[in-house]
C-alpha cells in the first residue's frame, strides 16, 4: 500500500514505506470506536497549550479513533477551545507560578533532598502528587498509546509526576512516545526507559545532545562507543544512498557514518528506537537504522516536532490492532514481525511529518506554521500511502477517505 508519491521516491525508502503500510488498518464497516486506536496526550501546562493540542490533532488527524490530552486546569480550559473533537482531561498539576524556574536552578542533590517524601509534594491549591498521579494511571486501561512531554515544562511536580506515570505505563506494556521536556524526565532517570522496546524517543538536535552526555555516549563520530565496528553484520537501511537512480539495495553496516550516535545511543537505552530529527530523519534502535530522507519544507517555525509524535503513536496503535489481527494481512513474505514494528510505525509518523511540511511549505512559503502541518496530514497520508478499501474485495482507488 503506497500512494501516488511513491513513483518520486528512491526503491528502498518505497520498500520501506510499503511495509509501513501494512499496519494501516482497512476501512472495514465491522470496525466499531477505538478499535483503531485510543492516544493520549500527556502535558500541556499553564504556559504551553499549543503543543499537546498539535501532537493529539495529528493523531487524530492521521486516524486514531480517540485522542486525549491530559494537561493542567489552567491549559485544559484553553485546548477546550482549540478543537470539540479532543478529550481533555485537567488531571496535571503544577507546584505553581516559578516552579520552573527553581527546578532549573537546583543541582542532582538538591533535587533529591527536596524529593525525599514525594508522598508531602503538593501543588499551591495542596493537591497531592500520590493522588495527581492515581487519576491519570485510572486512565491508562481506556488507552493504547501515551505521547509524554509536549508542552509539559520543566516544572518539579510535573516531572514527577509524568515519571511514575512512565513506570506504570511501561509496567502495562503500552507503547510511550517521549518529545520535549518528557525528554528530560528519561535524561534524569534513564531507567524509566531503559530496556524498554516499547519506547520512541523523538529529540531534535539540542535534546539528543543532552541525552547523549547524560548516558555518556561519546561526541565523536564512532558514537563513543568501542563495540560500534564496521563490518558488525547488522542491517542499516539508508534510503539517501539510492537517490537519483542509484543501483544501490539502500543498505550499509551498522555503526557507520553519521548514524554511529544515533545507534550508539539506543543501545545505551538498551534498545529503544530514537528519531533524531535533522535534515534527515535517523531512526534506530540500535541493531536496525532506517534513515528517512524524504524532502520537507523549509521553514522551521516551532511545533512541527508535535505533529511527529502525534502521527508516530498513531502508526503504534495501529500497530497493536495488527497484531490483534484485526483485518488480514495478505503481504508478500508472510506477516510483519513484532520487533520490526516500532521502527516501522517510527519511520511513518516521520515520514508523514515531513510530508505536512512539504505540503504546507509549497502553499504558505515563510508564513508556515504548525498548524498548517495539521491541515496536512490526511493528504500527506493519501500521497504517501494511498486509501485502503474495506477489506472485502473494495478497489483502493474507488476510496477517497473522506466519506463518514
Amino acid at each position: 500500500m503506497v500512494g501516488a508519491k511513491a513513483g518520486d521516491m528512491p526503491p528502498a525508502t518505497r520498500d520501506i514505506l510499503r511495509r509501513v503500510g501494512r499496519m494501516v488498518p482497512p476501512m472495514k464497516s465491522s470496525f466499531h470506536k477505538g478499535q483503531l486506536g485510543r492516544v493520549a496526550v500527556i502535558g500541556g501546562s499553564e504556559d504551553y497549550t499549543g503543543a499537546p493540542f498539535f501532537s493529539a490533532m495529528a493523531s487524530a488527524r492521521l486516524g486514531c479513533d480517540m485522542s486525549h490530552v491530559i494537561c493542567t486546569p489552567a491549559a485544559a480550559a484553553v485546548i477546550k477551545t482549540y478543537s470539540p473533537n479532543l478529550m481533555v482531561h485537567p488531571l496535571m498539576r503544577q507546584e505553581g507560578s516559578g516552579g520552573s524556574e527553581r527546578d532549573n536552578t537546583k543541582d542532582k542533590g538538591e533535587k533529591d533532598k527536596d524529593d525525599k517524601d514525594d508522598k508531602d509534594d503538593k501543588d499551591e491549591d495542596g493537591e497531592t502528587l500520590d493522588r495527581v498521579v492515581a487519576r491519570v494511571e485510572a486512565l491508562l486501561p481506556r488507552l493504547h498509546v501515551l505521547v509524554v512531554g509536549p508542552g509539559l515544562g520543566r516544572d518539579a511536580l510535573m516531572q514527577e509526576a509524568v515519571a511514575r506515570v512512565v513506570r506504570a505505563a511501561r509496567a502495562r506494556g503500552m507503547p510511550l512516545v517521549i518529545d520535549a521536556d518528557g525528554l528530560l524526565a528519561v535524561q534524569r532517570q534513564p531507567e524509566l526507559v531503559r530496556g524498554y522496546a516499547g519506547a520512541v524517543l523523538t529529540p531534535n538536535v539540542a535534546e539528543f545532545g543532552r541525552l547523549c552526555a547524560a548516558l555518556g555516549v561519546g561526541q565523536g563520530g564512532d558514537g563513543g562507543d568501542d563495540s560500534i565496528k564496521e563490518g558488525s553484520g547488522d542491517e542499516h537501511y539508508d534510503n539517501d544512498s539510492v537517490k537519483g537512480g542509484g543501483a544501490g539495495n539502500g543498505r550499509r553496516e551498522r555503526g557507520t557514518g553519521k548514524a554511529a550516535r544515533v545507534e550508539a545511543l539506543a543501545r545505551a537505552l538498551g534498545g529503544v528506537t530514537v528519531i533524531q530529527k535533522g535534515r534527515e530523519d535517523l531512526i534506530s534502535n540500535g541493531a536496525v537504522t532506517l534513515v528517512n530522507g524524504l524532502r520537507g519544507g523549509r521553514k522551521r517555525s516551532g511545533g512541527q516536532g508535535d505533529t511527529l509524535t502525534g502521527a508516530v503513536a498513531t502508526f503504534l496503535a495501529w500497530r497493536r490492532a495488527y497484531m490483534e489481527r484485526l483485518w488480514e494481512d495478505d503481504g508478500e513474505g508472510g506477516r510483519l514481525e513484532e520487533g520490526e514494528m516500532v521502527g516501522l510505525a517510527a519511520f511513518g509518523g516521520s515520514a508523514i511529518t515531513r510530508e505536512c511540511s512539504r505540503l504546507a511549505f509549497e502553499k504558505k512559503g515563510r508564513s508556515l506554521q504548525a498548524s498548517d502541518l495539521t491541515d496536512e496530514v490526511h493528504n500527506a497520508f493519501l500521497a504517501l500511502f494511498g486509501e485502503k478499501g474495506d477489506g472485502d474485495g473494495d478497489d483502493d482507488s474507488d476510496v477517497d477517505g473522506d466519506d463518514e
